[in-house]
């Protein structure tokens, strides 16, 4: 058998369960409108020998994020995981990529807990950030990835529109689906990154300022900032990723962003560092904080 992943899919209802299983694919025995009711909803997977691996997802929540991912070749997979609760439209979406930047994935995942979480993390999985039970009120669910090798954080960068979606995603960029303003009603901002097997090429530090005086010692530091404002639109504070490839720290190996409040405790108990700066500082929104694995 193949050891990438080359197919996915999502079951609704039982007769989806039933076709897919007699199609090779195997389920993740985790509901993903777990807490919320609605449909009992399943990701299954399959590995071929002779198709290309899968080597990136992303998720959706709004049409305007859907727009890049299918100008740049993604699949969609059209149905719904918050399916029968009541939360936002979400979508899985898979790319078969052959860049410098793109790993393939070997495993798929599910968690429904910020213990389980925080300990998958510090595993080196890779997460994806938008929940799947998003705007449900269910429990925290979370789609994670491992892939064939090690890979590590190489470029971060930031949008506050979608026009340059198709660009960042053709570049080997992957989207953290998740909105820096959540619940801020400012722009849609997403941070993104870019991955390399190579560890001497990978960011060694990242920090995030929410002042004028944090930005200053970032600077005289020779951290190299994102120009894009997380907090762009919201009337709070403006707030910057920032990074640095010259250090003497270990490579970053994965970064996330957390908003359920019983996960920040969870990680840094994991031995991963929580950057303890609100990217909503100044605003009504949801706390949110970035997670750094190295």
């Amino acid at each position: 058998m193949a050891s990438y992943i080359t197919h996915l899919d999502v079951s609704l209802h039982e007769d989806e369960e039933q076709m897919l299983q007699s199609k090779g694919f195997k389920k993740i025995n985790v509901d993903l409108n777990k807490g919320a009711g609605g449909n009992f909803i399943y990701i299954w997977y399959k590995k071929v020998r002779s198709a290309a691996p899968i080597t990136r997802v992303q998720v959706t929540f709004n049409d305007d994020m859907g727009v890049g991912l299918i100008k740049a070749g993604y699949t969609k997979i059209p149905k719904d995981l918050n399916a029968g609760a009541k939360g936002d439209y979400i979508y899985l979406w898979y790319f078969r990529g052959s860049t410098k930047y793109d790993t393939p994935i070997v495993d798929i995942d599910v968690t429904t807990d910020a213990e389980s979480e925080a300990s998958k993390f510090s595993l080196d999985w890779e997460r994806l950030v938008c929940d799947l039970n998003r705007k449900a009120k269910g429990n925290w669910i979370h789609a994670w990835v491992k892939r064939e090798t090690q890979t590590y954080i190489c470029d971060v960068t930031a949008t506050n529109s979608y026009g340059s979606d198709i660009d960042y995603f053709q570049e080997g960029y992957i989207r953290m689906d998740e909105d820096t303003n959540r619940d801020a009603k400012g722009a849609f901002v997403f941070i993104w990154y870019r991955q390399t097997t190579d560890p001497h090429t990978a960011l060694k530090d990242l920090q995030i300022s929410t002042n004028g005086n944090e930005r200053q010692a970032f600077q005289q530091q020779d951290y190299q900032p994102v120009s894009v404002n997380l907090n762009e639109g919201t009337g709070g504070d403006p707030v910057y990723l920032w990074y640095k490839k010259k250090e003497f720290k270990n490579p970053i190996k994965g970064i996330t962003l957390l908003l359920n409040t019983a996960a920040f405790a969870e990680y840094e108990k994991a031995g991963v560092t929580v950057i303890k700066r609100n990217l909503n500082t100044g605003n009504k929104g949801s706390v949110e904080y970035l997670s750094v694995n190295q």
